[in-house]
């Protein structure tokens, strides 16, 4: 494999996970801590309604281990908008409130479409166009994750692939499920855990994810997170893959 696998959730703080994910004694500023070490990747999704301190972030950078890898979800204010060619100062918004504090544990951006967002492929490329591939010195990688089953066509996917941007691999029965190389790393969504299950998802799902997780990493870095579904099973989900994948 050429590239490193990184499984995990989204992200730490979820009341349900205590005495379940969390031991119930833990104290709540332990939580990320305890969950970089038990996981592999972390998605932030608080960034996608709010802006942090550059505080914040180089303290998450300081809470968790060597090798470890935040994804980040890109603000609503950049995706939600009629115009996508007129998101530049919000995408500038998103970028300056100091995500570059985390260095080398910083991985991709997420950003998300609603399902009402249909392709267009002149706004998009305009789009694509304003995404930053460097900040502070360090190199950006960014993904699409988009809803509405107009993108599943071959114009989005060279669009893509032409600035190296990955389409998010969503495993969710609403959602296009499009899994096509249009860039040097996957990221991938799997939001169908059940709560019904002890580990969230069935032993033969698991290793569906981790053969398909290797088959990517054949093309470079794979970033796949349990999300969504039954969102307290989804730890152990992630911990379950971990172990898989070896």
């Amino acid at each position: 494999m050429s590239g490193k696998i990184r499984v995990g959730i989204g992200g730490w703080t979820f009341e349900p996970w205590r005495g379940v994910f969390y031991p119930a004694d833990l104290t709540q500023k332990r939580e990320l801590e305890f969950a970089s070490r038990a996981l592999t990747s972390i998605e932030i999704n608080g960034t996608y309604y709010s802006t942090f301190k550059p505080d914040s972030w180089r303290k998450w950078r300081d809470e968790t281990p060597e090798g470890f890898v935040f994804s980040v979800k890109a603000s609503r204010f950049c995706t939600n908008r009629k115009v996508l060619a007129e998101a530049g100062p919000s995408i500038e918004k998103f970028m300056d409130q100091g995500l570059t504090e985390l260095g080398p544990k910083l991985g991709p951006i997420n950003w998300q479409f609603m399902a009402t967002k249909k392709f267009d492929p002149e706004d998009f490329a305009a789009f694509l166009d304003l995404l930053p591939r460097e900040k502070d010195g360090l190199s950006l990688r960014h993904a699409i994750e988009v809803r509405s089953p107009t993108f599943a066509t071959p114009a989005f996917y060279e669009l893509a692939h032409r600035h190296n941007v990955a389409i998010v691999h969503a495993k969710d029965e609403d959602f296009p499920e499009i899994d096509e190389p249009t860039a040097d790393f996957t990221y991938a969504r799997l939001m169908s855990s059940r709560e019904d299950l002890p580990e969230g998802v069935t032993a033969a799902d698991i290793k569906g994810y981790a053969k398909q997780a290797k088959a990517w990493a054949k093309r470079g870095d794979v970033f796949a997170y349990f999300i969504a579904g039954a969102k307290v099973r989804n730890p152990a989900a992630a911990q379950a893959m971990i172990r898989e994948v070896g």
